[in-house]
């Protein structure tokens, strides 16, 4: 039987744009808004956007079966092709192809760079299933890219951004030196807390209630935070971005432009290395996903954590569930021309 996105999950560009709108809105129109979100502050911290972003990051990290990690190490071969797309060329390329594309923009092209740097935890599940694509597999990967993303985010920042940026003399006039304290400070705020949240809430309450009751009764309820709170981030920043964004209002597109062909050559080439390997369908399908998904919440809260709410480079993050929602439902199609064209012996999922 085909599987098809939840409403939410289907018309999720259309959220985007409505909370985006809003935002404009409310800066444009209530002045007020934007006053009071940014007189809730502690030092450079707000407070409203750090319980949201928590929030946010908390029910993906939830749902991780932590315990299926061990079941990805009896394929050597597809665990070391997800690591090394995931940890070493997904982050070069998206870097390579943020200084191509953005190098006149550099507020946008560190901000690309964030995005590249993380690893999708949280929607990979979904395209992998409309894909009909490994659920041991993929659930073993998020689980090695939420604890490698927690361990490795912040040094990644420090050598891609403060080193590398400062190194190669590609930004002029805009402070790149970022302490690796302080991007482990963000991570651990962001992504540390909401994983220990996410890794006891599973444990204890499988523990006590059982998986069924987990998965089929808990998730369900804390599932739509994650959409709510990242439309709540949205509708924010648009308010304190008015300005930039009518003022510049193609700066969308260019900031688009690296992360579609990102997209486009880490699904691809995942996919046939993985074939290449002698993966079969659903295997290939799952590498591929998860080599070209991004975690763009995580993105989000370290460009705000680090830039302010008001920056380009937050600016540039929040542009990135803008493009894949659309692209990785079209990646999902080609996946099941794929199955027919090059896996004809194998039997659908």
């Amino acid at each position: 039987m085909k599987k098809e996105l939840s409403v939410i999950d289907r018309y999720l560009t259309l959220w985007i744009f409505a909370a985006m709108a809003i935002g404009l809105c409310l800066g444009y129109f209530v002045p007020g808004f934007t006053r009071a979100i940014s007189s809730m502050q502690v030092g450079n911290t707000s407070i409203p956007i750090a319980v949201g972003l928590i929030l946010m990051m908390y029910p993906p990290l939830a749902k991780v079966k932590y315990g299926k990690m061990k079941d990805v190490l009896g394929n050597k071969k597809l665990l070391t092709l997800a690591l090394v797309q995931n940890w070493i060329v997904g982050p070069v390329v998206m870097t390579a192809l943020a200084v191509l594309f953005l190098r006149n923009y550099p507020e946008y092209m560190i901000g690309v760079i964030l995005v590249g740097l993380a690893r999708c935890i949280a929607m990979v599940i979904v395209w992998n299933e409309l894909a009909e694509g490994d659920r041991e597999l993929v659930v073993g990967l998020v689980g090695f890219n939420a604890i490698f993303q927690v361990l490795f985010y912040a040094l990644y920042i420090y050598v891609f951004i403060t080193l590398f940026l400062n190194w190669s003399g590609l930004v002029k006039g805009i402070n790149v030196s970022i302490s690796i304290f302080e991007s482990a400070k963000t991570v651990f705020v962001y992504l540390g807390i909401p994983f220990l949240a996410g890794f006891i809430t599973r444990y204890s309450l499988v523990k006590i209630k059982g998986e069924e009751w987990y998965s089929k009764k808990f998730l369900p309820i804390i599932s739509p935070l994650t959409l709510i709170f990242l439309l709540f981030t949205i509708v924010v920043m648009f308010s304190m971005q008015g300005g930039n964004i009518i003022s510049r209002p193609f700066d969308v597109l260019i900031v688009m432009a690296p992360l579609f062909v990102y997209f486009m050559v880490m699904w691809f080439s995942t996919f046939f290395i993985a074939k290449a390997l002698g993966a079969n369908y659903a295997q290939c399908t799952t590498s591929a996903f998860t080599a070209a998904s991004n975690d763009f919440e995580l993105a989000i809260a370290v460009a705000i954590a680090i830039f302010t709410i008001s920056s380009k480079q937050a600016f540039a993050t929040v542009i990135g569930p803008l493009l894949e929602v659309p692209v990785l439902i079209i990646l999902v199609n080609v996946a099941l021309k794929f199955r027919g064209m090059f896996f004809k012996g194998e039997k659908a999922a």
